[in-house]
């Protein structure tokens, strides 16, 4: 069981089993686990209908206390001073006993048992199955983590099995005589306390009439579970029949026998595995099921298996282990949270998806009914995306998982990738296959909008660092601006009138009624442009069927516009043919990839700071021994970094780049000191600055905003805490950001200190209802809350970029921040 919220493992079984049918529920050794037992079948359709419904009783319940349900090995996310075993006097016993082993037994097994009512024949067909077992455990491997890192193993569940001193191999034995008198020594030695402690991968079970497999891991898969029994059905049957008909035991080899079963749980289904019992050389583990199912075809036809096992081999063989899919899920974006998601998806897929007979068909791929929902607007398909969604429904769940390895594909392949602070590794930039329509009425209206803010804020930022007229007219309070973190005295560097916004990145919500307003501006330095670009890209790449809107805006101009507005940004100094960088960090930088990308695309150089210096006033860049004239920087970096940054001859760059900028020999794009107009609380004055600088009325509405700096807005969000959204007035990438409604008390609490303490640099806003799109969750069409960063370039006129990017909050969230988890999406501007 595990938290939805914190994906942790959480020992809340006890909770579980309250509500659940105790003939088909029971308790484990630990009380984050609960053992779930379907009724006897004789067929594989029935076994699927028991293991449905069983999986659908405890969902139910799971989902209403706001946990989930993993059917796995192991589950990644895990806090063992928070696992405490269930307080029976047994397993109290075997803690005292066993120590670590109990303690750290978080693990979960897929048992399936097979009628065999003679015991002799019992014992007998154990021994019979035993050489193969290895294949059965690679075709079940889900268990790549164990405490919270990846394990380099695709079931770390069989090695914490095989730590218990009666797991493994029972060694051989020729009768139910034998094997009780073993299983009374192991009792008289101490080492265990009664029969079911009696581990071995295969048994005799100790309380029903059957043969016992138990050396699979569990699986969210239902049809994996399925298969799995086939199997095994299959090979009991094989082994009855040589039992009766007297052929001897094949040898019993041990250590090989362990070291093929140390070979599966490495590997699972993406390595060899070893050929037994022909031969101790290894072979692909395709190769090792494709035989052991084809020699099992007498059997399984027999019991009228053959098809849906071999249906379901297919199948299992093309779509991998569930370790190798937790590994590419974690891939796309380091998140072991993503890794549990996926788990609980799939554990609940196979409820969802089950037919009553024979194997599930492909998982649906079709409309949802949400309200404020831009696709499915309360059930209904949106004209819009009447094209898209037969496209999407005739690949199903299946299809579209294989576009998304092919999109991880292409991305690895191009470099499409981000980092965030404090990782070492590169994540690839989350991206949804569902594309975002913007109508074309929509977007008409946007572009003017749009046009009309950054003009509005260019004008403020020159005011700002000008005369303040501003302030001298009343329109804006002086301490706002004063007030404001990032006012930066560099910005009174440029002496003349000039566009201090060459791109700008301005964010934009719909509300659940289609209406849109702006969220936040960005000044200083946004970014998304290449990744709205590669988007549309990996979109033709990986979904090439997808019907193209005649009015859909090609992105491929984009670098185009950008470069002739920086270009247009340059001083007189600069003559008829400007000199234009791209400065970056490197491959440092979160953004790396898009700093590339455009200076590619705009066919002018990216440099780091050691390849400029500043001599006689001008900027140079030093290249192979030589240096050649900069006129305009399109600056990818913040102030702090740039200002502290070694320049090419060793020294601060800062101090110079200051004497070139007041020299008006340089243009930084955007200009130093712009955040002072994308600050919180100067947003909440930008209709009062167009109406000002513009003499027009705002064509884009703003989210209500209260700034906590004035005494009576500060009461108000004080006694609303609980209903408002807060953020720090120079915060971004959703930094600090308290949603009320979501918020815990504690949260609320210090929230509320802070606010009492520093009030000007707080500002608070009204909630508003995001809209909702749909992406693909690995098994169907989800809701999740977007944004839309659209992109403003002005040069001697502002353009907005034919490239948008569309942000995806993950489930449950509206922040979406793709260093807190977001993604995105392909964007479909029409005009």
């Amino acid at each position: 069981m595990v938290d939805l919220g914190t994906r942790e493992l959480v020992p809340r079984a006890p909770e579980i089993l309250d509500r659940l049918d105790a003939a088909h529920f029971s308790a484990e050794l630990h009380r984050s686990v609960v053992e779930t037992n379907t009724p006897v079948s004789s067929t594989l359709d029935d076994l699927r209908i028991g293991v449905v419904q069983r999986r659908r009783e405890a969902i139910a319940v799971a989902e209403s206390l706001g946990l989930g349900l993993v059917a796995a090995g192991t589950v990644p996310l895990v806090d063992l001073d928070a696992l405490p075993v269930t307080p029976t006097s047994r397993y109290q016993r075997m803690l005292h006993e066993y120590q670590m082993l109990v303690r750290e037994q978080l693990i979960c097994g897929a048992q399936v048992h097979v009628g065999v009512p003679d015991r002799d024949e019992a014992v007998s067909v154990a021994q019979r199955v035993a050489p193969v077992l290895p294949v059965l455990l690679a075709l079940s491997t889900s268990s790549p983590y164990w405490l919270g890192e990846d394990s380099g193993y695709a079931s770390v569940r069989s090695l914490v099995w095989m730590r218990w001193p009666t797991a493994g191999d029972s060694g051989p034995l020729h009768s139910a005589e034998e094997h009780e008198a073993l299983v009374s020594d192991l009792i008289a030695s101490g080492t265990i306390s009664d029969p079911k402690m009696v581990y071995f991968d295969v048994r005799p079970s100790a309380h029903v009439p059957t043969v016992e497999l138990r050396v699979t891991d569990a699986s969210p898969d239902v049809e994996t579970v399925i298969l799995l029994a086939g199997i095994f059905r299959a090979l009991v049957l094989r082994a009855q029949g040589e039992y009766r008909a007297g052929l001897p035991l094949p040898t019993a080899r041990p250590p090989l026998h362990r070291a093929a079963m140390w070979r599966a749980a490495r590997s699972g289904l993406e390595g060899d595995l070893l050929d037994l019992p022909r031969s101790p050389v290894p072979v692909p583990a395709a190769v090792a099921v494709e035989r052991l199912v084809g020699e099992l075809r007498p059997q399984l036809e027999d019991l009228g298996d053959w098809d849906q096992v071999f249906d379901l081999t297919l199948r299992a063989l093309s779509r991998g282990s569930s370790a190798a899919r937790q590994r590419r899920a974690l891939a796309r974006r380091g998140r072991l949270s993503d890794v549990v998601d996926m788990l609980v998806a799939d554990t609940r897929g196979g409820v969802t998806e089950a037919t009553p007979a024979g194997p599930p068909a492909p998982a649906l791929i079709e409309a949802y009914g949400a309200d404020g929902d831009e696709a499915f607007p309360s059930g209904r398909v949106a004209p819009a995306y009447a094209g898209i969604l037969p496209v999407l429904t005739s690949l199903g769940a299946t299809g579209l998982r294989q576009r998304e390895d092919a999109r991880d594909d292409e991305q690895r392949a191009r470099g499409i990738t981000f980092s965030v602070a404090g990782e070492a590794a590169t994540r690839l930039f989350p991206f949804d296959l569902v594309p975002r329509i913007v109508p074309a009425d929509d977007w008409a209206e946007l572009q003017k909008g749009l046009v009309q803010r950054v003009r509005a804020l260019n004008m403020f930022l020159g005011d700002v660092y000008g005369d303040r007229q501003v302030v001298a007219d009343g329109v804006v309070p002086e301490w706002v601006i004063d007030g404001s973190p990032e006012l930066r005295a560099s910005g009174a560097l440029i002496s003349r009138p000039a566009v201090r916004t060459q791109v700008a990145g301005v964010d934009l919500v719909r509300d659940g009624s289609g209406k849109w307003c702006v969220l936040e501006d960005n000044l200083r330095v946004p970014s998304g442009i290449a990744y709205a670009m590669q988007n549309r890209r990996l979109t033709w790449s990986v979904l090439p069927e997808l019907p193209r809107p005649a009015a859909l805006i090609s992105v491929e101009d984009t670098p185009k516009l950008l470069k002739r507005a920086l270009l247009e940004a340059a001083g007189p100094s600069a003559g008829d043919d400007p000199a234009l960088v791209v400065l970056s960090q490197g491959p440092d930088d979160s953004a790396w990839f898009e700093h590339r990308m455009l200076a590619e695309a705009m066919e002018v150089p990216v440099v780091r700071s050691t390849e400029l210096f500043v001599d006689e006033g001008r900027v140079w860049r030093l290249k192979n021994g030589h240096r050649h004239r900069v006129d305009v920087i399109y600056l990818r970096m913040g102030e702090d970094s740039l200002v502290h940054s070694p320049g090419a001859d060793g020294m601060p760059l800062g101090p110079s780049l200051v004497s070139a900028l007041h020299a008006d020999t340089i243009v930084l794009a955007n200009a130093l000191g712009n955040g002072v107009a994308d600050d919180k609380a100067v947003y909440a004055y930008v209709p009062r600055l167009i109406e000002y600088y513009l003499n027009e009325k705002p064509l884009l509405a703003d989210v209500p905003t209260y700034l906590c700096g004035l005494a009576d807005h500060r009461a108000e969000v004080l006694g609303r805490l609980d209903e408002l959204v807060c953020k720090p007035v120079d915060g971004y990438g959703g930094d600090r950001i308290v949603i009320g409604p979501h918020a815990t008390a504690d949260e609320l609490d210090a929230l509320r200190r802070q606010i009492r303490t520093a009030p000007h640099r707080w500002v608070a806003q009204e909630v508003v209802s995001l809209s909702t799109h749909p992406v693909f969750d690995g098994h169907r069409l989800a809701p999740r809350h977007v944004d839309l960063r659209a992109f403003v370039f002005t040069g001697t006129e502002s353009v907005v970029a034919p490239a948008a990017l569309t942000r995806v909050a993950p489930a449950g969230s509206m922040i979406v921040n793709s260093s807190r988890g977001g993604g995105s999406k392909d964007t479909w501007l029409l005009g």
